[in-house]
């Protein structure tokens, strides 16, 4: 239907009807053209033929500077690993994509947030002919999600706020012990509130001398210092009483407070807190303690009491909710007082149930050894010792104490293992028998019968022992260590149940020790793979200085899928090799050596590094090989400089001239196992002095950044190394880019032309 059929009574004005017909006859050329989005056509390498005006005024081009590029050329360095390795592959698979999120750099170097929607015309043989795309600038898109996400952080932590008020007294009903109800009370206070920080100081009556003054001992102080508490505790003096049965009140920093109280007045100006706020914690009438909430001016708190610089009175509100918090953290002191008296029973089980947690989650001796020292001198005894059978013998590798202050005597105890004891040691005696050995007393002359000579008597009176249980660790009759423990006078002597436990957990433990052995040697196996798979030692080339370095992902199995090679091929030739096959297990490591090995075969007719990735990618279905992989290969004159790099989508390699770094601008075909494609070859002179960096994507990927910051990090280490030393450079790039934990594997090559 056209314009003009709407004429008639009461439709449009006749010159305004003719005006709009040929608006809408010029519509298809103008709406291209001029369209709120833009639209441009390629061929299947990415060259652009067809571009409207829309898409180069985003870009700030001409058409003229637009047509013959590459559409992947435009984007960021992040986005043309996307287009190439994954864009790309989908389109030949699907034959359209939508919604694709990427990135184009605008002509001042500016990022333009886009979403490309796309679709391939292919003849009647399936062979792509032409892609079409419409671009949408999604810049706005991005920054209304972004706000949508903070939104609903902000009402997020609203929620997060309320249900922490909500909880308090459910969760001081569930605490089970003194410790548990301070932490409760301590931490929940101090977060519903946003205070500077919190104390739980209890009163405690001497039940000698009933006309003492009852003494305030802090239970959990956090963000409360010392000296406030110790001025208040002064303050209070003989008026405690009186003071506890007060209620919550407000002790402000004012000129009034400086006259009476200048003591307490200093310390809190000292902890820059503008006033006190003091909770009284009951049980049934009867004052416990307080609750001591500090409080100040400090920028950027979520929720605050206090105006700057002032002491304002707390709200009815918060006096409500205050008080309901010391009352109820009375009643939870009372019940986990009542509870410590029948629960040692419950702390054994917890005990053993804790330590077989522990040993679970252990991955080798080391740590298996350690876990069980730490849990024993923290919930069972003062003093543990574990001594263990190795390969080298029997060894010592964790000693543990209660208190870190007697860290000298343990380092003392650890230098003189049982090779050196006598045969009266409890722990010889019962590693030789294969049964507990208790000594429920101990003397002089006990510690003079097992000490090696008088430094180690010295050290053991200094420990004060006062009684030993030592079990071996024995699993299907081999006997694998010995676990022993001891405490102090001021603990006590060990009881039946004690003993018991210690035999619990030395079963436990040797089961775990076992296993771990066994985990080690698997470990072992692993890395004897991962070196035999990699190649030898790059060889020595005249005028050129290699280094290479391996790191494997540190989750599972510690090996990996990624390679390097360096081979002398013909002449004065070298073909250089970096890949990454999908995954950091076994199969990753297996394909890689056989990936390797076909390399390696490939080279013996001298190929082209881009007949290397044509050939690899055509001949991937013939090798069987279960995993996908991207690679970089490049052969090296070393006379003449002449280098030749093509890529299977890996990132591109670093050159280093003059201090300076960028990357090579190498144009990534498809990964090994993609569908084969045409590899185009970058070819240039690697000057003398200059330093071409080979590396795997482990190298700059992390799961909290962008890749683009990886590779922009990447260029900073390398310019900012300040040495062309292939070894030293390869050391500094790890260090600066790579931590204790990495997600991926690390290959790294580093050649530089001297």
């Amino acid at each position: 239907m056209s314009v003009s059929t709407l004429r008639g009574a009461g439709g449009p004005d006749p010159d305004d009807v003719g005006r709009l017909d040929r608006l809408l006859e010029d519509d298809p050329a103008d709406l291209y053209e001029n369209a709120p989005m833009g639209y441009l056509s390629t061929v299947p390498d990415g060259r652009i033929v067809k571009v409207n005006r829309t898409f180069c005024e985003w870009i700030g081009r001409s058409a003229d500077e637009v047509l013959g590029v590459r559409f992947q050329d435009l984007l960021s360095m992040g986005g043309r690993v996307y287009y190439e390795t994954h864009l790309v592959p989908l389109l030949r698979m699907q034959g359209a994509v939508r919604e694709i999120a990427l990135d184009l750099v605008r002509v001042d170097g500016q990022p333009l947030s886009c979403l490309a929607n796309a679709v391939e015309i292919r003849d009647d043989d399936g062979a792509p002919l032409l892609i079409r795309a419409t671009v949408f600038e999604a810049t706005a898109r991005r920054r209304y999600e972004r706000e949508l996400l903070a939104a609903q952080q902000a009402a997020e932590e609203s929620e997060r706020r309320s249900l922490t008020l909500q909880m308090v007294v459910s969760d001081l009903a569930a605490a089970v012990s003194v410790e548990d109800v301070a932490a409760v009370i301590v931490e929940r206070s101090r977060e519903a509130l946003q205070a500077r920080g919190a104390a739980l100081v209890l009163v405690e009556a001497d039940p000698h001398d009933p006309e003492a003054l009852p003494a305030l001992r802090p239970v959990r102080s956090d963000g409360v210092p010392d000296d406030v508490l110790r001025e208040l505790r002064e303050a209070a003096g003989s008026r405690l009483a009186v003071e506890l049965a007060r209620g919550v009140r407000t002790i402000a920093l004012t000129d009034q407070l400086r006259a009476d109280r200048p003591a307490l007045a200093a310390a809190m100006a000292a902890a820059q807190l503008s006033d006190l706020v003091v909770v009284p914690v009951s049980a049934d009438g009867r004052r416990l303690g307080v609750l001591v909430l500090a409080r100040g001016d400090v920028a950027g708190d979520l929720i605050s009491l206090v105006e700057p610089g002032e002491g304002a009175e707390l709200a009815t509100a918060s006096v409500n909710l205050l008080w309901t918090i010391g009352r109820q953290a009375g009643q939870a002191l009372e019940r986990a007082r009542l509870h410590e008296q029948t629960a040692r029973q419950a702390a054994r089980a917890s005990f053993l149930l804790e330590a077989a947690r522990l040993l679970a989650e252990a991955a080798d001796v080391a740590e298996t050894v350690e876990l069980v020292a730490g849990l024993v001198v923290d919930r069972l005894a003062d003093l543990c010792v574990i001594d263990l059978e190795t390969d080298e013998g029997l060894t010592r590798p964790a000693v543990r104490h209660r208190d870190p202050g007697l860290a000298h005597l343990v380092e003392e105890l650890r230098s003189r293992h049982l090779p050196r004891r006598s045969a009266t040691h409890p722990s010889v005696r019962a590693l030789r028998g294969g049964g507990t050995e208790w000594i429920r007393a101990v003397d002089d002359d006990f510690l003079r019968s097992i000490a090696v000579d008088e430094e180690h008597l010295a050290a053991m009176r200094a420990l004060d022992i006062a009684g030993v249980v030592a079990v071996p660790l024995t699993v299907e009759g081999r006997q694998l260590g010995v676990l022993t423990v001891a405490t102090d006078r001021r603990r006590g002597p060990f009881t039946v149940a004690d003993v018991e436990v210690a035999e619990q957990l030395a079963l436990q433990l040797g089961l775990v020790v076992a296993r771990a052995q066994r985990f080690d040697l698997a470990v072992r196996t692993s890395h004897a793979l991962q070196r035999n798979l990699l190649p030898p030692a790059p060889p020595e080339l005249e005028g050129l200085s290699i280094a290479v370095r391996y790191l494997a992902a540190t989750r599972g199995v510690d090996v990996g899928g990624d390679f390097y090679d360096v081979v002398r091929l013909p002449g004065d030739e070298i073909g250089l090799a970096v890949g990454d096959v999908v995954g950091h297990d076994i199969t990753a490591a297996a394909t890689m050596g056989q990936l390797r090995s076909v390399y390696r075969a490939l080279l013996a007719d001298g190929p082209a590094p881009g007949a290397v990735v044509e050939r690899l990618q055509a001949g991937w279905p013939l090798l069987g090989l279960r995993r996908m992989a991207t690679a970089l290969f490049a052969s090296l004159d070393s006379a003449t400089g002449r280098l030749r790099i093509a890529s299977a989508g890996h990132p591109p390699p670093v050159l280093i001239t003059g201090g300076r770094a960028s990357f090579l601008p190498v144009p990534p075909s498809r990964m090994l196992g993609a569908p084969p494609s045409i590899a185009d070859e970058w070819i240039g002179v690697l000057p003398e002095g200059a330093t071409l960096v080979l590396f795997t994507d482990g190298l700059v990927e992390s799961r909290s950044a962008d890749i683009d910051e990886g590779f922009a990090a990447l260029l900073h280490a390398a310019s900012s190394a300040g040495t062309s030393d292939p070894g030293a450079l390869c050391d500094h790039l790890l260090r600066e880019l790579t931590g204790p934990h990495r997600a991926d594997d690390i290959a790294l090559l580093v050649l530089t032309r001297v």
